[in-house]
C-alpha cells in the first residue's frame, strides 16, 4: 500500500493509475500548498523569468528565500491583526484564520498562492488537535455521561448524516457513497466554539450545557471510525465490503499494538526524562511519540491523526497529562491555525457567490436541519423546552473535524467539485453563524424558557411559596461554592435568606439540609420578584458571570433603587461597568486571592502577623468604599 511519505509519482502517472489497494490511505491534508506573494515580480519591475536569471545571487541576495520570508510575514502579520480583532469580540481564533486563507488566498486577493509544502506542516494541526482529544479522553467521565454521550450523540450523528446524505443524493444528484461523506461531514459540531461559549457563560454544566457537551464528546469519538470509513468507501464498489473489512482490520490490529506497546513503554519513557529534569527533553519526548505514533499508523494504511489519538489517550492515564497538554498546546494552535488558513484558501468565491441562491439554501438546510434534529432527540428525552432549544442552537452549525472529513472526502474524489465548494461555504458560514445564535437563543429563552409555560408557572410558584414568610431577607442569586458561604454567614446570624440556583442536583443537595434554596434563574424579572426582592434586605450575585449580573442589577434597581447589591466577578476588568449599572460593591475573585496570597508571604518571609493584616486592611479600605469607614477606624 503506497505511504504518503514515499515519493511521489509523476504528474501522468498519478492521472493515469489508481492505486492498486482496495483502501486509500487517508489523509488530513489535500495537495500541498505553496505560499507565493503575486505582487514581489511587480514591486520589483521584473518578471518570475528576469528575478532568476537576474544577478542578485551575486549580490549574496537569495530571491527565493526572501520570497519566503515574505511570504511568513504577511501570513504573520495577518493572523496576529485578525486573530487580535476575532478576541477583542470573544470569538474563537479559528474563524480569523479561515477569512485569512479566504481573503489571500488563490480565489480572494491572491497574495497567496501556488504549490508547496505547507499542507504538510498544516496537516500536524489536526494530529495535534487529535492529541489533545485523546488526552482529555476519560474512561470515568465516559461512563458517567454514558447515557447523553452514546444515546444522543449516536443519534445525533446518524439522524442528522442520514438527513444531509438523502439531501446530497437527491438534491445534488450524486451518489451514496457521496452522501454518507458528506451526511458525516456536516454532522460534526465545532468544539472549539460551543466549549469556548459555554465555559464563558458559566453553562458547561447546566442541562442544555452537558447535553451539548456529551453529544461533542461522542462526536470527537466518531472521528476515528469516520477517518477509517471515508477511505475504504473511496475504493472499488465491487470490493467495497472487503475494503471496509480490510480497513476494520488494520483499524483493530494497529490499534490493539499500539495500546498494548504503550502501556508497556509510555510510563517509562516519561518516568526516564522526567529524572533528568529537563523541560526541553520532555517537550522533545512528546513531539517524538506524536509524530512516532502517527507515522506508525500512518505507514499502516491508516490516518496520522489516528495514532495521535491513541498516543493522547495512553498519556491520559498517566500522571504527566497536564504537563504533557501545557507543553504541547503552542504547537498545536499554530499548526491547526495554518490548517484553517489552508482550508480558507480552498473556498472559491467567485463559484460561490455565482451560487448564492444554492448557498443560502445549504446554510439554511445545514443550521436548521441541525437544530431541529437536537430538538427532536431532547424534547423525546423529556428534556425541558428550554434546555432543548438552548442544546439545538449549540450544535446548530459545522466543526472543525467536520472540514478535515469533508477535505478528506474531496481529496478521495468522493464528492465533485461543485458539491464541495458548496458544503465548505456553508460549513464556514455556519461556523460565524454559530457564536451570534447561541447567544440570541441564550437571551431569548433563559432557564425558565419563553412559550413554556406550564414549567414556568411551577417555578414561579415554588419560589413564591419559599419566600412567602420572608421579609427583610437577602435574595443570594447562584448557590456554588460563594454562595454556600454567604448563606452560611447568614445563618449563624440569624438573617433569613432566599437562594437561587439552576443544578438539580446543588439543590437537591442543599435542600437535604435544610437549606432554603429554589430553582430559578437570577437574570429573570419574575423570578426575583418571586423571591421576593421588594421586601429583600440585600441581594448578593455570588457567580462571576458578568453579563447575568448586569442584568440583575438593571432588573433589581428598576424596582428597588436603594436596596444594597453586592455582586461577585472573576477580576477587575467588570468593576466600573458592573458599578455604573448599579452595583453597591463588586468583589473581584482576583484581588481577594491576590491579598491572602500576599499576606501569607509576608508571615512566611519572617513580617509578624499583625502587621500582614494591616496591609491587607489598607488595601481594602482604598478598594471598597464600604469598608473605609471601619478600617480607618481600626487603624486608630
Amino acid at each position: 500500500m503506497p505511504s504518503r511519505f514515499e515519493r511521489r509519482k509523476s504528474g501522468s502517472e498519478r492521472n493515469c493509475r489508481r492505486p492498486k489497494s482496495s483502501v486509500i490511505p487517508a489523509k488530513a491534508g489535500i495537495q500541498k500548498v505553496r505560499l507565493k506573494i503575486s505582487w514581489i515580480p511587480a514591486f520589483a519591475g521584473m518578471t518570475d523569468s528576469s528575478l532568476r536569471n537576474s544577478d542578485s545571487d551575486a549580490a549574496g541576495y537569495d530571491l527565493p528565500v526572501h520570497s519566503n520570508l515574505l511570504s511568513i510575514l504577511l501570513l504573520l502579520s495577518a493572523a496576529v491583526g485578525a486573530v487580535a480583532l476575532v478576541r477583542r469580540f470573544r470569538l474563537p481564533s479559528m474563524l480569523a484564520y479561515l477569512t485569512i486563507g479566504m481573503a489571500l488566498g488563490p480565489h480572494g486577493l491572491a497574495l497567496l498562492s501556488g504549490n508547496a509544502e505547507v499542507n504538510s506542516f498544516a496537516e500536524f494541526g489536526v494530529v495535534f488537535l487529535m492529541f489533545s482529544i485523546g488526552l482529555e479522553f476519560s474512561l470515568k467521565r465516559l461512563l458517567a455521561m454514558r447515557t447523553v454521550v452514546f444515546g444522543f450523540g449516536s443519534a445525533q450523528m446518524t439522524l442528522t448524516a442520514l438527513g444531509t446524505g438523502l439531501v446530497t443524493v437527491l438534491a445534488y444528484g450524486q451518489d451514496w457513497r457521496s452522501g454518507i461523506a458528506v451526511g458525516l461531514a456536516v454532522a460534526m459540531s465545532s468544539t472549539a466554539i460551543v466549549a469556548r461559549m459555554l465555559s464563558d457563560r458559566f453553562e458547561l454544566h447546566s442541562r442544555s450545557g452537558r447535553q451539548t457537551m456529551g453529544v461533542l464528546l461522542f462526536q470527537d469519538l466518531a472521528v476515528v471510525p469516520c477517518l477509517i470509513l471515508l477511505p475504504a468507501l473511496a475504493a472499488s464498489p465491487d470490493e467495497l465490503l472487503r475494503s471496509l473489512a480490510i480497513a476494520a482490520a488494520q483499524a483493530v490490529a494497529a490499534l490493539a499494538l499500539l495500546v498494548w506497546l504503550g502501556k508497556q513503554l509510555l510510563v517509562r519513557i516519561f518516568d526516564a526524562v522526567a529524572k533528568v529534569r529537563s523541560n526541553e527533553l520532555l517537550v522533545l519526548t512528546t513531539l517524538w511519540i506524536v509524530v512516532g505514533l502517527s507515522f506508525l499508523t500512518a505507514q499502516s494504511g491508516l490516518s496520522l491523526a489516528l495514532g495521535a489519538f491513541v498516543g493522547g489517550m495512553l498519556i491520559s492515564e498517566t500522571v504527566y497529562r497536564h504537563h504533557v497538554e501545557a507543553d504541547i498546546r503552542p504547537f498545536r494552535d499554530i499548526l491547526l491555525g495554518l490548517f484553517f488558513v489552508t482550508i480558507g484558501m480552498m473556498l472559491d468565491l467567485q463559484y460561490v457567490l455565482a451560487n448564492a441562491h444554492r448557498l443560502v439554501l445549504a446554510v439554511a438546510l445545514l443550521i436548521g436541519g441541525k437544530a431541529v434534529v437536537m430538538l427532536l432527540i431532547t424534547r423525546v428525552a423529556k428534556t425541558p423546552l428550554v434546555a432543548s432549544l438552548r442544546s439545538a442552537a449549540q450544535l446548530a452549525q459545522a466543526g472543525e473535524f467536520g472540514l478535515v472529513l469533508i477535505e478528506l472526502a474531496h481529496q478521495l474524489q468522493l464528492v465533485s467539485v461543485s458539491v464541495f465548494q458548496i458544503t465548505l461555504a456553508a460549513m464556514l458560514l455556519s461556523m460565524f453563524i454559530a457564536p451570534f445564535l447561541i447567544e440570541r437563543a441564550a437571551r431569548l429563552s433563559g432557564d425558565l424558557g419563553r412559550g413554556d409555560w406550564a414549567h414556568k408557572a411551577t417555578v414561579i410558584h415554588n419560589i413564591a411559596v419559599r419566600s412567602l414568610d420572608l421579609g427583610g431577607h437577602v435574595v443570594i442569586c447562584g448557590y456554588g461554592r460563594t454562595g454556600a458561604r454567604i448563606a452560611e454567614f447568614l445563618g449563624i446570624e440569624g438573617i433569613p435568606f432566599i437562594a437561587l440556583d439552576i443544578d438539580p442536583q446543588r439543590i437537591a443537595e442543599a435542600r437535604a439540609q435544610g437549606i432554603n434554596v429554589v430553582f430559578g434563574n437570577a437574570d429573570r424579572p419574575e423570578v426575583l420578584q418571586a423571591a421576593g426582592i421588594g421586601r429583600a434586605s440585600a441581594v448578593v450575585v455570588a457567580y462571576p458571570d458578568a453579563h447575568s449580573a448586569e442584568r440583575v442589577l438593571r432588573i433589581v434597581r428598576r424596582a428597588r433603587p436603594k436596596i444594597p447589591i453586592v455582586v461577585r466577578t472573576a477580576d477587575d476588568k467588570d468593576v466600573a461597568r458592573l458599578k455604573s449599572a448599579g452595583a453597591t460593591e463588586v468583589i473581584p475573585d482576583v484581588l481577594e486571592s491576590g491579598l491572602l496570597i500576599a499576606a501569607e508571604t509576608l508571615v512566611q518571609a519572617g513580617i509578624p502577623m499583625e502587621r500582614a493584616i494591616v496591609h491587607v486592611r489598607a488595601a481594602r479600605a482604598e478598594r471598597y468604599v464600604s469598608l473605609h469607614d471601619f478600617y480607618a477606624s481600626t487603624k486608630k
